[in-house]
């Protein structure tokens, strides 16, 4: 007797899923049978992610453009998603842009917009234009990868200024989102993590990986935090996951 996937028949939008964790979950997510609904900033880098888990025999994956720091980009993106389901069940806000360095005056304007805009302002658009299509789902999750970097004072990080700025914002929006959705049933599940291995999981290294007690954080147990948490029952609400930093 073959045994049902634990998310066959769901529905997971996964946003910054062309490359690290984003395509992590994206494959992790198919191989638990959900319907994977990536976006990228590029169509293109969206497309490749789309065609490994087709690869892998999965077929229900559907690849978008969306940028997360532009609002139209958003919105266009909600409104592909409208077309093409009544529903969301699980939205992983996973894109935000990356930026490194310890003095503030080392990157241009430019870079510390895009930044916040990419991580904080793009998180709450997303919730924003996809909050109907989670409302109309019997299972509604909220997933948001935030960082050790939204943790109020700390400072371990090489992230740049905009960075914590960025993943602060987004773990405060978190926090009172958490509260008031919670009476409608929509859990918001945020993650905390620091810098961790990405292992690649159509690799061997996925299965062989080191992972025991003073190895670095890995992707397999960050990704295995994110499939615990949504495979709940609905009266359990998991608000957040903090990681010890080696």
């Amino acid at each position: 007797m073959s045994v049902k996937p634990a998310l066959a028949g769901s529905r997971v939008v996964i946003t910054g899923a062309a490359r690290d964790f984003g395509r992590t979950l994206a494959i992790q997510f198919a191989r638990q049978g959900a319907e994977v609904l990536l976006s990228a900033r590029t169509l293109e880098a969206a497309e490749a992610v789309a065609e490994e888990i087709r690869a892998l025999g999965h077929d229900r994956v559907r690849a978008y453009r969306c940028d997360t720091g532009d609002p139209a980009s958003v919105r266009a993106f909600a409104g592909e998603l409208r077309a093409h389901t009544d529903r969301v069940d699980v939205l992983v806000n996973n894109a935000a842009r990356y930026l490194a360095g310890e003095d503030l005056l080392s990157v241009g304007d430019e870079d510390v917009v895009d930044t916040i805009n990419s991580g904080a302002t793009g998180t709450v658009l997303m919730v924003k234009n996809l909050l109907p299509l989670l409302r109309n789902s019997p299972r509604p999750d909220i997933v948001n990868m935030v960082s050790v970097c939204g943790v109020p004072q700390n400072h371990r990080s090489e992230g740049h200024d905009a960075y914590y700025a960025a993943k602060s914002a987004q773990a405060g929006f978190s926090e009172v989102l958490s509260k008031r959705l919670r009476p409608e049933g929509v859990r918001v599940i945020s993650l905390y993590p620091p810098d961790f291995v990405n292992h690649d999981p159509l690799s061997e290294r996925w299965e062989s990986a080191d992972r025991t007690a003073d190895a670095m954080l890995t992707s397999q147990s960050v990704a295995e935090c994110v499939l615990f948490a949504v495979n709940q029952p609905r009266d359990c609400f998991i608000r957040s996951f903090h990681f010890e930093q080696v």
